[in-house]
C-alpha cells in the first residue's frame, strides 16, 4: 500500500468503556497527530475521535490495529469529506451483521442438533467449507422438523444488532437504499422487510410440505457469487455504482459483495473478513459507521 495523504483517522468505543484519555493521546501521536471529540450526537452509545490529516501505511495500519485492539477501541481510516451522501444504496448480510443469531444454529437447536449443524455454520463463514455445500448438509438436518419452529425462532430468539435500527434510521433518512440479502431464509428476510421498511431483500427459500421442512432449499442457494450479482443488479435498479455501496457483513461468502464497494464494514467478523474490510466495528454497533462519514 502506498502512502496517502488527507485521511482522518476515526477512533470509537462504546460509551460503558470509558476508554482513557492517555490510550486516545498515544494513538494519536502514533498517527502523526491530535486526537478531536467527534461532538456529534447521531451515535448515542459510542465516543468517538477523529485524528485529522493522517498518512496511511501499511507499517502505521498495523500499529493502530495492535494499539486499538488493546484499548478496545474501534479504527478506521477514511477520506476527508467523505458524506453518507455519497452512497445511494447500504447492503447487509443478515445473521450475525443485521441480527445477533444465526438463524439455521436456532433452527436446528428446535431438533437437538444445534452443536452439529453450529459446527457446520463456523467453517463456513470462516471459509473452510465451500457455502453450497455447507447450507446443502446444514439444511438437510433439518428434515422432518415443524415448520412452526421458524417463528418460535423469529419470536423468541430473533434479536437486532446493537445500533441497527440506529444506523437504519439515519440511511433511510438521508435518502439510502437498503439491502438484506442473505444465505439464511426468507422466512427471516420477508420479516426484516416489513420490520424494517426495507427496500430490497434476496434470500434462500426452505422447501416445506405438509407442514414440515423437507430439508431441501427452492431454487438457487444465495451464495458468495449471488450476493456480488444482487448488489450489482440493485445498484443498477437504482443507477447507482457498486462504488457508492456501502456493504455490511461479517463471513467469507460476504467477501466478493463486500469487495466491489465503497465502503466494506466487517461487523463483529471473522479474521479472514476484517483483514479484506475497509472497516472494523468490534466493538461499537452497526451505527458506526455514521460517526465516519460527515
Amino acid at each position: 500500500m502506498n502512502q496517502q495523504n488527507n485521511m482522518n483517522l476515526i477512533l470509537q468505543a462504546p460509551k460503558q468503556h470509558a476508554v482513557p484519555s492517555s490510550a486516545i493521546e498515544s494513538i494519536a501521536a502514533l498517527a502523526g497527530g491530535r486526537a478531536e471529540r467527534i461532538a456529534d450526537d447521531r451515535v448515542p452509545d459510542a465516543d468517538a475521535w477523529r485524528v485529522a490529516d493522517v498518512s496511511q501505511s501499511d507499517a502505521l495500519k498495523a500499529s493502530i490495529d495492535a494499539a486499538c485492539l488493546q484499548a478496545r477501541l474501534d479504527y478506521a481510516f477514511i477520506d476527508e469529506g467523505r458524506k453518507l451522501s455519497d452512497f445511494r444504496l447500504v447492503a447487509m448480510d443478515m445473521d450475525s451483521t443485521l441480527i445477533t443469531i444465526e438463524c439455521i444454529d436456532e433452527i436446528a437447536d428446535m431438533q437437538g442438533l444445534k452443536p452439529q449443524v453450529a459446527e457446520i455454520t463456523e467453517a463456513a463463514m470462516r471459509g473452510e467449507i465451500e457455502f453450497n455445500e455447507s447450507l446443502t448438509r446444514r439444511v438437510a438436518l433439518l428434515k422432518g422438523l415443524d415448520a412452526g419452529a421458524l417463528q418460535r425462532v423469529y419470536d423468541e430468539r430473533l434479536q437486532l444488532s446493537l445500533g441497527a435500527e440506529n444506523m437504519l434510521k439515519a440511511v433511510q433518512a438521508a435518502g439510502l437504499k437498503t439491502l438484506l440479502v442473505s444465505g439464511g431464509f426468507t422466512f427471516f428476510t420477508d420479516r426484516m422487510k416489513a420490520r424494517l421498511n426495507l427496500d430490497y431483500t434476496h434470500a434462500n427459500t426452505l422447501e416445506v410440505a405438509d407442514g414440515k421442512l423437507t430439508g431441501k432449499v427452492v431454487g438457487g442457494i444465495v451464495n458468495a457469487d449471488e450476493k456480488r450479482a444482487t448488489v450489482e443488479r440493485i445498484c443498477r435498479e437504482i443507477g447507482a455504482e457498486p462504488s457508492q455501496a456501502i456493504v455490511m457483513g461479517d463471513g467469507a461468502n460476504d467477501l466478493r459483495m463486500m469487495g466491489i464497494s465503497g465502503l466494506s464494514v466487517a461487523f463483529r467478523a471473522k479474521p479472514v473478513v476484517r483483514a479484506q474490510a475497509s472497516v472494523g466495528l468490534n466493538f461499537v454497533g452497526l451505527d458506526g459507521i455514521l460517526n465516519l462519514l460527515a
